[in-house]
């Protein structure tokens, strides 16, 4: 079954790690066994031979580049310029592998059904290349709104105002606060430019605002339920009712710690607190069970985001045992239908309507 993963970090994975990602997953992590300056090192589970073997032929990919303020602890960059090279280096990356025939980007429903005959039509896989959206996580990296219109240029079509913290134009995870006057004007950019909002990662505060101001497309590339694991990063029912009335499609993500209630980082293990597929399955069940319906749920893994097998389910070996999420989700009681709805139906759905 073909599907759609609405959220990986490859370019940051290629040029920040320094993986080649064109090469299979278990060559990047032999090359990098003696490596101990990221958490993940030798246990990548992300490649793009991966995501062939799993038929996983379309992503929403993403640039990231975080400003920090002096009084900032987090990781990122000293101004919004550097943030915006930092950008357009992971988009020359991205070019890269178009030229090389290992990606082709994805922008408009003509691109979209190119790609779909070659994906859904007879075929080696190995040759086939895999399409990528392209999504900014954290706007930071927009000098000012006039820089949107560059970006749009350049393939951008999905946006999430914040990441990790305070930022420029949205406040993020485990941050407080509203986006204001300059959050609300890349907003309306944003409609003006039919570019989607992903409202991942969006603090509460935030949140409320940006669906108040926003009249746009809306979904959540890579989101739990905070009903299932209690923190701001998550979701509470009451922001999941509303992008269900919005329309969004919510990706179920990989990230153990956002899997399973308390778990902590670098002592805790995926088989230690049971993290497996099936817990993802309890996310989307739940949301499933909000929304009445399977129309709102897809797969948005996050599965390179500075992690890898030390904090995802201990069931999966690499990306492609998201093949595995079908049988699972079929056991509790979904049918063939609701499965192609959470594999790729959704996500499809989705980018037809933002794009007619």
């Amino acid at each position: 079954m073909l599907i759609i993963d609405a959220h990986l970090d490859l370019s940051m994975n290629a040029l920040e790690w320094n993986r080649d990602l064109t090469r299979p997953v278990a060559e990047i992590n032999a090359r990098e066994h003696a490596l101990t300056d990221k958490p993940d090192r030798g246990k990548a589970v992300v490649s793009l031979p991966e995501l062939r073997k799993g038929n996983i032929g379309l992503v929403v990919a993403t640039q990231i580049a975080r400003f920090v303020a002096p009084d900032n602890p987090l990781p990122g960059w000293h101004s919004p310029k550097q943030a915006w090279a930092q950008t357009q280096g992971q988009l020359a990356w991205y070019k890269e592998m178009e030229a090389a025939g290992e990606m082709v980007q994805i922008h408009d429903l003509q691109t979209l059904d190119n790609h779909l005959k070659i994906w859904l039509t007879d075929g080696s896989k190995e040759k086939k290349p895999i399409g990528y959206i392209l999504s900014l996580e954290g706007a930071d990296s927009i000098v000012d709104v006039s820089y949107l219109e560059r970006a749009y240029h350049n393939g951008l079509r999905a946006l999430g105002p914040a990441h990790y913290g305070p930022g420029r134009y949205a406040q993020g995870t485990d941050a407080t606060g509203h986006m204001g006057p300059k959050g609300r004007e890349l907003l309306k950019e944003m409609e003006r430019l039919n570019i989607i909002l992903d409202a991942t990662h969006l603090c509460d505060d935030s949140f409320w605002e940006a669906l108040a101001h926003f009249n746009g497309h809306v979904w959540a590339s890579h989101n739990n339920c905070r009903a299932l694991v209690n923190h701001n990063r998550q979701y509470s029912d009451k922001q999941i009712k509303e992008l269900i009335n919005r329309g969004a499609v919510i990706g179920g993500a990989l990230d153990a710690w956002m899997m399973v209630p308390g778990w902590v980082r670098g002592q805790s293990t995926p088989r230690q607190m049971n993290c497996s597929l099936e817990v993802m399955i309890d996310h989307i069940d739940h949301i499933c069970q909000l929304a009445g319906n399977t129309l709102h749920v897809g797969i948005g893994s996050d599965l390179d985001g500075a992690f890898g097998r030390e904090q995802c389910p201990y069931d999966l070996e690499t990306i492609s045992d998201l093949q595995k999420i079908s049988k699972i989700f079929k056991k509790r009681g979904y049918t063939q239908t609701d499965v192609e709805n959470l594999m790729y139906g959704n996500w499809l759905r989705f980018l037809r309507n933002a794009w007619k």
